[in-house]
């Protein structure tokens, strides 16, 4: 399965700096956008709401981790809210990550909701082999870390991962092709990497097997971020 179109990381904090720049595409283009923690913390479902009423797609990116109940009574909520991708982090454990997925299921049933694909977070991009090794002391190599958190999400039930176009291949190699494997980290070859660690470009992430992209600040931070979209849509696709 691939999401053909570039799924656009929305990290802005004022609802109405989201919706200028929303108003910078065609009204009847429906896009993929990514609701991430800053920009839902800020303006919370309201703003859910709004996006889905412009006729787009929410990828909901709050990376939940808790103890299983907790995670559970949260994915219920946000099961409710129409969203169509929603994240935890697979390092909370198998329970946590089943507990999530009953949630979710349970939440979009009692709203009447289309109930989200879940995706764990395998390793960040922002980490590399000296954080996984070092701090979080994994006693394996950054790419058998997140073989390892694929394999435990597609088990508990997940739809996916988050992951970085360089573990895209190896997970859909030890899941299976329907199972998602979404990228962010995707930057153009002129763009800088900022506070990331293991970026590509989304040709580079197409041809290493990934499901989807997310690509921010490349569109975001762009002069003109419709003819930015368009460009790596268009490669996303070659």
């Amino acid at each position: 399965m691939k999401i053909k179109r570039p799924i656009i990381a929305l990290d802005f904090n004022d609802r109405q700096v989201i919706e200028s720049f929303l108003d910078k595409f065609p009204k009847d283009e429906a896009l993929f956008v990514k609701i991430g923690m800053e920009s839902y913390y800020s303006n919370g479902q309201d703003l859910i709401r709004a996006v889905k009423a412009r006729g787009h797609d929410v990828f909901l990116d709050l990376k939940c981790h808790d103890i299983p109940h907790t995670v559970e009574r949260a994915l219920f909520v946000l099961g409710s809210l129409g969203v169509d991708l929603t994240t935890i982090h697979a390092s909370g454990g198998s329970q946590m990550m089943q507990a999530a997925k009953n949630g979710l299921l349970e939440g979009a049933a009692k709203s009447g909701q289309k109930a989200p694909k879940l995706l764990a977070i395998t390793q960040l991009t922002s980490s590399d082999e000296r954080v996984v090794k070092d701090e979080q002391l994994c006693r394996v190599s950054l790419e058998e870390s997140v073989k390892h958190y694929a394999k435990l999400a597609a088990k508990a039930g997940c739809d996916g991962v988050v992951c970085s176009g360089f573990e895209a291949q190896m997970i859909k190699e030890v899941t299976t092709a329907d199972f998602l494997r979404v990228t962010p980290g995707i930057r153009g070859k002129e763009d800088s990497v900022d506070d990331q660690k293991r970026v590509m470009t989304s040709q580079a992430a197409a041809k290493n097997g990934a499901s989807a992209i997310v690509v921010g600040r490349s569109i975001t931070q762009a002069k003109d971020p419709y003819r930015a979209y368009q460009q790596i849509k268009a490669l996303w696709n070659e």
